[in-house]
């Protein structure tokens, strides 16, 4: 069966005497998270055994890495990729590559700190699927008894046997119950740890921001969420399958062979000749399901673009060429889906046929020995079941082939993803020994310091931040920004940054934030007293090289250095935890976590981090605070508009972008840093409002470095970095310029263009 990527379509391990196969229906849009279940076990073979597998709902598709270009610039970061020919079509891969990466993502968890209860609760599973196949052979033994007895005419003997029936139904169905829970509970455990590994190190390094703005994969966010709950419930699945296919093949295959052994023989050269048979008809089901979620995730994506930026769509009067966006994507969707139905459709002409032969091929083999006298009748029916329990072990490709097309798409998904986060992590540590980068250093104010040198050198207590010989160049373009940028800037020293659209303003900020790194040059940041911030692996490295280089964004902004940028970030939560984030988002999610009541099953769920750093961070805000600053930034007002500091709302719909600003700020007032660097951060606001913010961050001592194009801010700074084109024809590299604000004229005050 064929579906669109959230429906799930169940194959069937049949062990049941040969029925007609169940009508060819599309099912249920719902999905469902069973991933097997008993049958019912009051089928004529007594048989309990019967599995069946979900299609995963992530089948997906994923774009090659570019390699030798980078993408076009419509491409959506991190959302989908561009919609070339290129993308309409993928190379499949190889069957030594998809077991590697099958086992790259499924072993960790089973050496985890979460090993012991993994399994344990593995062996359980085994144990129960174990005792079900024994169950599944008495039942075998029960069903010829059973039917001898009818065709005996044995009243006696035939109500005995149905009583034995009864109570075998009775004792056998609750392993096939705890069977199948145990399993899901397994694969739910699975799935959470391996949810939380994933996105430890998909935040870690700041890879989330790398994939975005580079385009390095689409959509990561539902190989994290579909991919991770189709693998754990599909690897578990496929695992107890093969086990239980084994366990069978031992149990039955000395029923049908006692039977009569050229049956045994038929049974294999009818399973291999419908395997190869199978292989060849299904060859393109695997790319074609690799290709189907990223089309639909592709969709969903441009669905969600028109939720979020609603208003700005309606202002532009954008609704007809959304629409015809969207229906493309849709179109794209629906010609692939096309392709596979029609693939799917003619593995189905023999899948239904390999299916509906077996019904009469044991009975007719064994027959002859029947009519000659040298079986009874229930033998009949013991070898119809021994048969089609053997059958469906060796037909497991031909059973499960869409299954298997499915899963091998979402083991390559997932494989690219994990070595797309192997590849950040190792770049990461290899980076300043492979390449010159910029390095991000934090130097701490005491009266002396150990170099890399090894000599001692005095820190100039006055000092904030000190840039030496920095050039910029764009991540994946290579672009030069500037050259050699060198400057320093003291306590109090406000500097605004001023330059033509386009220049490098915001590039420059998001090197200091560690964002950018390609290039070369240091940035120094004099911190203040925290060597209590470096974690002991980190002291090791300053003691080493006599310097603490940048480890994560928490190390950052722990050492007194924060970040307001020109759209305010509004996290899901209530109103204190915007004022909060993100100086006290770990207090937040402590202290809701503290309830003695609340026993966490998974620990793995709450104790990720992406930095091993153990920093000093102000003591949190209380409630007062929180409503003093509000009311410093002037949006006191939002308190009784809100119910209170506890309300949620979709804070980026319900407050305006001047608002969020003002929200920015406060944050800002309450975390009280060292450093803070503000991209264009009043933007939204009225002159009135951002000379009232500027003041604040004045008067709380807070040195600035900002980002603007209007005339009133030069009023807030004391010197200006000005930074512009080279106007040499000789060369293309920009030129930068440091001067204090009182040597730039009144008519140059605001020389470039917004």
């Amino acid at each position: 069966m064929v579906q669109l990527s959230a429906t799930p379509t169940w194959c069937f391990l049949s062990t049941s005497p040969p029925q007609p196969p169940p009508p060819l229906t599309l099912p249920s849009s719902r999905p469902s998270r069973r991933l097997a279940s008993a049958s019912a076990p009051g089928s004529s073979s007594g048989s309990l055994a019967r599995l069946r597998l979900p299609l995963p709902q992530s089948v997906a598709s994923a774009m090659r890495r570019r390699r030798a270009a980078p993408p076009p610039p419509a491409a959506a970061a991190g959302g989908e990729a561009s919609g070339t020919d290129a993308d309409e079509k993928r190379d499949g891969t190889d069957l030594k590559t998809l077991a590697a990466r099958f086992w790259k993502v499924a072993a960790p968890y089973w050496w985890s700190e979460d090993k012991t209860q993994a399994r344990l609760r593995l062996a359980a599973v085994f144990t129960l699927t174990l005792a079900t196949t024994g169950i599944s052979v008495g039942f075998n033994f029960l069903g010829r008894d059973f039917y001898n007895a009818l065709a005996d005419k044995d009243q006696e003997k035939f109500t005995t046997q149905l009583l034995y029936y009864l109570g075998a139904f009775a004792g056998g169905i609750p392993f096939f119950v705890l069977r199948d829970y145990a399993r899901e509970t397994l694969s739910l455990r699975w799935r959470s740890w391996m949810t939380s590994y994933y996105m430890e190190r998909y935040f870690k390094n700041r890879t989330f921001y790398k994939i975005q703005s580079q385009s390095m994969i689409d959509n990561p966010d539902q190989r994290i969420n579909d991919d991770l709950s189709a693998f754990t419930g599909t690897a578990l699945g496929f695992s107890l399958t093969l086990f239980n296919a084994a366990v069978d093949l031992i149990s039955f295959s000395n029923i049908l062979y006692g039977i009569y052994p050229p049956l045994f023989i038929v049974l294999i050269v009818y399973s291999l000749g419908g395997t190869a048979i199978s292989v060849f008809l299904g060859k393109n089901l695997v790319n074609l399901n690799f290709m189907q979620e990223k089309k639909e995730a592709d969709f969903r994506y441009g669905l969600v673009r028109v939720r979020e930026n609603a208003e700005s769509i309606a202002f532009y009067g954008g609704e007809e060429n959304e629409l015809q966006l969207l229906l493309d994507r849709f179109r794209r969707a629906f010609d692939n889906l096309s392709e596979l139905l029609i693939a799917s459709r003619n593995l189905e002409f023999f899948t239904n046929g390999y299916r509906y032969l077996i019904q009469i091929l044991p009975a007719a083999v064994v027959a002859p020995m029947y009519f000659s006298g040298k079986i009874e009748f229930g033998v009949i029916n013991q070898s119809v079941s021994a048969f089609n329990h053997i059958l469906s072990d060796f037909s497991l490709i031909v059973f499960q082939f869409q299954s298997i097309s499915a899963f091998s798409a979402v083991i390559d998904r997932l494989g690219e993803f994990d070595d797309l986060l192997d590849g950040n992590e190792s770049s990461q540590s290899s980076q300043r020994e492979i390449i010159d980068g910029i390095n991000i250093i934090f130097k701490t104010s005491s009266p002396s310091v150990l170099s890399s040198n090894g000599s001692l050198t005095q820190s100039d207590p006055c000092v904030v931040l000190e840039i030496r010989n920095l050039t910029l160049l764009t991540p994946r373009s290579g672009n030069i920004l500037f050259t050699d940028l060198t400057m320093e800037l003291k306590d109090k020293d406000h500097l605004l940054v001023m330059g033509p659209s386009g220049s490098g303003k915001t590039s420059l900020l998001r090197a200091l934030a560690g964002l950018w790194t390609s290039g070369t040059g240091d940035i120094i940041y004099h911190v203040r007293g925290s060597e209590s911030n470096s974690s002991s692996d980190e002291l090791s490295n300053k003691k080493s090289e006599g310097e603490e280089l940048l480890q994560s964004s928490r190390q950052r902004r722990e050492n007194g250095i924060f970040f307001v940028p020109q759209r305010p970030y509004m996290v899901l939560g209530t109103l204190r935890q915007q004022l909060l984030y993100p100086t006290w988002t770990e207090n937040v999610h402590n202290s809701a976590n503290d309830n003695p009541q609340n026993t966490d099953p998974l620990p793995f769920l709450s104790e990720a981090s992406t930095s091993d750093a153990v920093g000093v961070k102000p003591e949190m805000p209380s409630t007062s605070e929180l409503i003093k600053v509000l009311e410093v930034v002037k949006l006191g007002y939002i308190l009784p508009r809100f119910n209170g500091l506890d309300s949620m709302h979709d804070w980026a719909s319900v407050l305006s972008l001047g608002e969020q600003q003002r929200l920015a700020f406060a944050r800002l007032l309450l975390a009280k840093p060292v450093l803070v660097l503000l991209d264009e951060s009043t933007s939204a606001l009225d002159e009135p409002n951002e000379a009232h913010l500027y003041s604040q961050i004045e008067a709380a001592g807070i040195t600035y470095i900002s980002i603007g194009h209007r005339k009133t801010l030069q009023k807030f700074h004391n010197k200006a970095l000005i930074i512009s084109k080279s106007d040499s024809p000789d060369s293309n590299l920009p030129s930068w310029e440091i001067k204090s604000i009182g040597q730039i004229p009144v008519e140059e005050s605001s020389p470039f263009p917004s």
